[in-house]
């Protein structure tokens, strides 16, 4: 069937045209006249002057986790180890444990400016027998109680605080909830992020995800697009079987792609691992620069091999050190690919990404959840926090994601903390660094701040017009309906 779009405007324009679409793909711009060439199987919708702008991408998302988040404990409004240990009481009092096997699971809690430690003995005195998981908001850490650490393997340990590798085994390990659940779980998470104007998402979540997505794809979830990542224990796995980054994946009508090949180098802010050149305040010891997870010789070998098989590295760096260590990797394999977070860099290494083409895969709302952090534990430094403008200045192509669960996955939400920098009523946090809307929205729609004939109708209805929007009406930005490949995927025409 041939749809017509009548009455539509473009982002900054309040001309009228009509979008015709045929077999998926844009094959007209402009004013058609009545019934012009139309066949009886050709569906006509008015959008009623509301602007069409590119369908959006999340480029980086944890989508199962994601998916469970609404149904987990929230504790980031914890303003303290104590507030955080409250809350688990509240839960656990208005839902008594009903047996041995069950457990709690919060997520949320950022604890680099509390003024007391989490610790287990706190989390004991509120749980009792019940296993208790928190899940921190960055994911980079776990606070767990006596009960949760016999259960997952770490009986005796001190504090009960788990951090990166320790920590991601953990949230693997909640992650247990059955397919059937988690799947329609996902379904609803993916149609939610089709009402915002979401298209695709590009999943890193720590499992086998080619399998996950046929699955949910076979049962019927067909409301976005999925590139698909890999970590190093698939390596082998994704090569023996030849997928290569951009291959679509037979038998799931187009929706499935190979995505990149993610390897983690260091850790986080809120945590204190992302690695640095300098010492973060208070902290002394051999991590006190942050962890390097994955050594600069291991690293390269590991995106050689990867490249070598047609898949593109996509490596997690936040600290200045991380990044640059990256960067290195980059250039001595003689690969393109992109550098997750990218969130604090030296000014020789933003030139660096300019000049060997990585992809700088950004989650601008994290520089407004971090930038209290930031300015303790980055001090003197926040100049080169997020420097999204001078990315954009030496030529780096942009990818803005939301790293949800870590922030919400609504690309507007991205889009309105890079064109900000800042939320509510707060000053603008180094302004300088702010991006036009033009830019924004063309790195949350695969470099497209337009539509175009021959291209594939994958797009957004909006009530206002992004290039015009208010900061604030950018992160609420109404989507009146969502195509993908020229099928509604939510309307509210």
């Amino acid at each position: 069937m041939s749809l017509v779009l009548r009455n539509g405007r473009l982002p900054g324009s309040d001309d009228l045209v009509d979008v015709r679409v045929d077999d998926g793909l844009i094959t007209s711009i402009g004013y058609l006249a009545p019934a012009s060439g139309h066949s009886p199987a050709t569906r006509t919708v008015d959008l009623g002057e509301r602007w069409i702008t590119p369908g959006l991408w999340d480029n980086h998302v944890h989508f199962s986790q994601w998916s469970q988040t609404a149904r987990r404990l929230d504790v980031s409004d914890a303003t303290s180890a104590r507030a955080a240990a409250d809350l688990v009481a509240a839960r656990l009092a208005a839902v008594p444990a009903a047996g041995k096997h069950d457990r709690l699971v919060g997520f949320g809690f950022r604890d680099a400016l509390w003024s007391d430690a989490p610790s287990r003995t706190l989390l004991d005195a509120v749980s009792g027998p019940v296993p208790v998981v928190l899940v921190s908001g960055d994911l980079h850490s776990c606070w767990l109680n006596s009960a949760a650490l016999a259960v997952y393997g770490f009986a005796g340990h001190q504090t009960g605080l788990l951090r990166e590798d320790d920590a991601f085994a953990v949230e693997h390990a909640i992650d247990n909830v059955p397919d059937a659940d988690l799947d329609a779980w996902a379904d609803e998470a993916a149609r939610a992020a089709a009402a915002r104007g979401v298209v695709g998402i590009v999943d890193l979540e720590m499992t086998w995800n080619l399998d996950v997505w046929r699955r949910r794809i076979d049962a019927g979830t067909d409301s976005l697009r999925v590139d698909f990542g890999l970590y190093t224990h698939h390596l082998d796995d994704a090569i023996a079987q030849g997928l290569t980054s951009g291959q679509v994946i037979d038998g799931t009508g187009g929706l499935l792609t190979v995505g990149p090949y993610k390897v983690i180098t260091d850790g986080s802010l809120n945590t204190r691992t992302a690695y640095c050149f300098d010492a973060y305040p208070g902290l002394s010891g051999d991590h006190d620069r942050g962890m390097l997870t994955v050594p600069a010789d291991e690293l390269e070998a590991l995106m050689r091999r990867a490249a070598a098989a047609g898949i593109r590295p996509a490596v997690h760096a936040i600290g200045d050190n991380a990044n640059s260590l990256a960067l290195d990797a980059f250039e001595a394999v003689g690969c393109t690919g992109s550098i997750e977070h990218a969130q604090l860099l030296t000014a020789a290494d933003v030139a660096r990404f300019g000049r060997l083409g990585i992809t700088a895969s950004v989650q601008p709302e994290h520089a407004l959840d971090d930038r209290d952090v930031a300015d303790r534990y980055w001090a003197g430094r926040t100049e080169r926090a997020f420097p999204l403008a001078d990315l954009l200045a030496a030529g780096v192509q942009l990818a803005l994601g939301s790293d949800a669960p870590v922030a919400p996955l609504d690309p507007w939400v991205a889009i309105s903390a890079a064109v900000g920098r800042s939320r509510g009523e707060r000053a603008a946090w180094h302004p300088d660094q702010a991006i036009s809307r033009q830019a924004a929205l063309a790195a949350s729609a695969r470099g497209r701040h337009g539509i175009g004939v021959g291209q594939i109708a994958d797009l957004a209805i909006c009530e206002i017009d992004p290039f015009v929007a208010s900061v604030a009406d950018l992160r609420r930005m109404p989507v009146a309906a969502t195509l993908l490949g020229g099928r509604f995927t939510h309307s509210t025409l």
